[in-house]
């Protein structure tokens, strides 16, 4: 069974606030989580992170925004 997917609107925010969002995510166990960043640093820094605790992180380009979705 699939699970639903915990979302996270981060557009507007600016570092570190996306990570921290992330963070707590991850910390709360339930993925896959994704992410909606409208910036590259936002984007570069959310993906470092969660590759770091080796995780995967696939990365969508949607328009103006961008998704990160976050699985184990």
């Amino acid at each position: 069974m699939a699970q639903t997917a915990k979302e996270i609107d981060a557009r507007g925010l600016s570092c570190p606030q996306p990570v921290f969002l992330t963070l707590k995510a991850i910390d709360e166990g339930k993925f896959p989580i994704r992410v909606t960043v409208d910036n590259a640093t936002a984007k570069a820094n959310i993906r470092r992170m969660a590759q770091g605790k080796k995780l995967n992180v696939a990365i969508e380009d949607k328009d103006e925004d961008i998704i990160l979705t976050i699985s184990k």
